[in-house]
């Protein structure tokens, strides 16, 4: 372990500042286009809506958890209360 901080350079530092949000998209992006390992076929799917709805409001308020919770607010009534 050094004794001191070495300084990163600057374009590492810009990458590692989206690295979190781009493992995010990493995971969830195929769990939304697909379906049993084949890209949905219908539009009458709750991961859609819910999509639409939190990409909205992460480019409105730019919070990840605020986008996570309204997607999940709009996919879970659909999902569950209406079976799509």
């Amino acid at each position: 372990i050094p004794e001191r901080e070495r300084p990163l350079p600057n374009w590492l530092k810009r990458g590692l500042k989206d690295a979190p949000l781009a493992a995010l998209a990493a995971v969830i992006a195929p769990e939304i286009v697909m379906s049993d390992g084949q890209l949905i076929g219908s539009l009458a799917d709750a991961r859609l809506p819910a999509l639409l709805a939190a990409v909205l409001y992460f480019f409105y308020k730019r919070s990840i958890l605020g986008t996570i919770a309204l997607g999940m607010a709009i996919y879970l009534p659909l999902h569950i209360g209406l079976g799509w």
